[in-house]
């Protein structure tokens, strides 16, 4: 059910709010109200509000939600639209920068550019996703590669779902042996559930530009990372699948086990052995999410099946599942951190984020 009557001008924040971060999300989708329920949860964030391009039934989540809706545009028929189906508005973009310290850009990707300088003209601070190119934006973040490089820059970019994935576990192997060198296959996802008019259906679909951008975009965080990469879509819409081979240096001194038991250390990894659970496929993963209460049945972390990983002399093999609707989420909130140079530790930051979001699927 809408709500009923219009506000056009500045929505003011609660006074207990006034000294956290406070956050707009332009673009309430898949992303974005993923983004806008994770920051909800934390003690140091609050939801400035929310944008639509249209009146839609999302309009009724964030009102549901109680965050603030406010229009895309800054066009006063626009905004008026949302007057008309019955939801409160409190007015369009530029409107919505000017009660906010940041902003999280989950608009559909290639919106960058116009975005980025309407930003820059509010001046408050930016992230984009994954879908925009890392050139647009000169500095991209996933936590746990550079955080420190990202603290209190103007904006930033959190890397694509796929790219999050690779860079949670390949990370802590660079760090373990200096140097590594990789070549992965992405098998992708064909459109996401909500999805109506993407494809293939009935086909396996090669991403015909060789090498794929997953590899390059790696580099755009970590730089020392050797990558390579493929990618093919197949038709299913729950996960993204990684086939992975990475060549470690002469004398590394891991074995299976010690990269399990790394990998375990780490946050946003989580290993099982589809052997003895039954988790074998993509579809028992989300099953697995859905499950343990996970909203949306999202899974933020990456899933790593433990007997899929064999290390041969210098040359591990291992597969990985990325549910890729939710494994950028809680890297938004870190970013925001970063940006905000509120929190300079990237494990004391995820620490933080994730214990909140656990508190809300409790």
């Amino acid at each position: 059910m809408a709500q009923e009557g219009i506000f056009i001008g500045v929505f003011s924040l609660p006074d207990n709010v006034s000294r956290m971060i406070r956050v707009a999300i332009n673009g309430y989708g898949t992303i974005g109200k993923r983004v806008a329920d994770a920051i909800s949860a934390q003690d140091d964030m609050v939801i400035s509000g929310v944008t639509k391009t249209k009146p839609s039934f999302g309009c009724d989540l964030a009102v549901r939600k109680g965050y603030p809706l406010y229009c895309t545009y800054d066009d006063e028929q626009k905004i008026n639209a949302f007057h008309d189906a019955g939801y409160t508005c409190h007015g369009g973009l530029k409107t919505l920068l000017g009660v906010s310290d940041v902003v999280v850009d989950c608009s559909p990707g290639k919106h960058g550019s116009a975005n980025l300088e309407k930003y820059k003209s509010a001046g408050i601070k930016w992230i984009f996703q994954g879908g925009e190119k890392h050139e647009m934006t000169g500095l991209s973040y996933t936590s746990c590669a550079n955080h420190q490089q990202n603290l209190n820059a103007e904006g930033t970019r959190v890397v694509s779902c796929n790219t999050t994935g690779l860079s949670r576990t390949l990370i802590p192997l660079l760090e373990s042996c200096g140097e590594i060198s990789v070549e992965c296959t992405m098998i992708r996802r064909a459109a996401d559930p909500g999805d109506s008019d993407k494809g293939p259906i009935n086909a396996i679909k090669p991403v015909l530009k060789v090498p794929s951008h997953h590899g390059p975009d790696v580099m755009s965080v970590e730089p020392r990372i050797k990558i390579n990469s493929l990618a093919v879509a197949v038709p299913t819409t729950i996960m993204h699948m990684h086939a992975i081979t990475v060549t470690l240096p002469d004398g590394h001194g891991m074995t299976t086990e010690s990269i399990l038991a790394l990998w375990k250390s780490r946050p946003r990894i989580i290993i099982m052995n589809g052997g003895e659970t039954g988790i074998t496929t993509t579809a028992e993963v989300m099953e697995f999410a859905r499950d343990i209460g996970r909203t949306w049945g999202d899974l933020h972390e990456i899933f790593v099946w433990e007997d899929g990983v064999k290390l041969v002399e210098n040359t591990l093999y291992y597969f990985q599942a990325i549910h890729q609707e939710s494994d950028v989420v809680p890297e938004n909130v870190d970013a925001i951190r970063a940006l905000m140079g509120t929190e300079s530790d990237w494990m004391t930051s995820v620490r933080k984020t994730d214990e909140a979001i656990a508190r809300m699927f409790s």
